[in-house]
């Protein structure tokens, strides 16, 4: 579901996951592979949790089953899904001796109040769990106390993992920045067009409210990071999925001097345990350019 670089590149850059063997499953449902739902009115199936499960099913028919580690990686839509999935990728492996792990990249979406006092993205998850049927699909951990909406975000789910977990993420999410804090309807008089593009021509008041939700974001994780088998990355850079290309997975950015292929490996591995929060912007200076 995307996230980590090519087997080439990995080779090259960092000796942990060099050899393992590496399967993309392609984003295709808007749901992060977790709807099952037909529309009558537009006649459309979704099946994100049908795909998601017999994608699984094949790999474990074809080999994976006797592997001896895996993992469970994604980006974006995809760093959701491996945290909506993560479990149940566990179980998968239930019985058998193998070490099973996930990595969310850049899947951390605050249920956050964007610039007009509203919740942008609440009102689109909503939709999309609605329309889709994901509700039976989520953790009944949450479900049971929340609404389905409110379950389709990482912060109220991420404490009842029980399969090992690690974030990797950005305090300062320009997808969530653009999309969630200051998409264009919560921004009619266009005040935040510049910043959100470019944290340069950002005024104070604007910074405030960029590190109010970097804020957010480190208290959402506070109970996740309690857990010894929980890893954490969350890094003060302007960015979104740093997982995927070389120049960020084993380049910069670093927190305490340690690039994220090494936290992720250190993690993995049991080498060491990895709970790595940076300080506020504008301290580190380790952040690339890559958006």
């Amino acid at each position: 579901m995307y996230g980590v670089p090519s087997t080439y590149d990995m080779c090259i850059f960092h000796a942990d996951f060099y050899n393992w063997n590496r399967v993309k499953i392609r984003y295709c449902d808007s749901a992060s592979f977790a709807g099952d739902a037909f529309d009558k009115g537009t006649g459309l199936y979704f099946r994100g949790q049908r795909i998601w499960e017999e994608a699984i099913r094949h790999l474990l028919s074809i080999g994976m089953a006797s592997a001896d580690r895996a993992l469970l990686t994604g980006c974006s839509a995809g760093g959701l899904a491996a945290i909506l999935h993560c479990d149940q990728f566990g179980a998968f492996f239930a019985g058998r001796s193998t070490t099973v792990k996930c990595l969310a990249d850049a899947g951390l979406f605050l249920d956050a109040v964007d610039v007009s006092g509203g919740r942008s993205l609440r009102s689109y998850y909503g939709d999309i769990v609605a329309m889709q049927g994901v509700a039976p699909h989520l953790p009944p951990t949450c479900t049971d106390h929340l609404d389905a909406t409110s379950c389709f975000f990482p912060q109220n789910i991420i404490d009842n993992i029980k399969t090992p977990i690690f974030l990797l993420n950005a305090a300062y999410d320009v997808w969530q920045i653009e999309e969630s804090l200051a998409p264009s309807k919560a921004d009619p008089s266009r005040a935040w067009r510049a910043c959100k593009f470019n944290r340069s021509a950002c005024n104070a008041s604007q910074i405030n409210f960029l590190q109010d939700f970097r804020e957010q974001m480190v208290a959402s994780v506070r109970g996740f990071s309690g857990s010894k088998s929980n890893g954490l990355f969350i890094n003060s850079c302007f960015a979104h999925c740093q997982s995927e290309l070389p120049a960020t997975w084993n380049g910069t950015p670093t927190i305490q001097n340690k690039r994220i292929a090494k936290s992720v490996g250190d993690w993995y591995f049991g080498r060491a345990e990895v709970k790595a929060i940076d300080c506020p912007y504008p301290c580190d200076n380790t952040c690339r350019n890559i958006i």
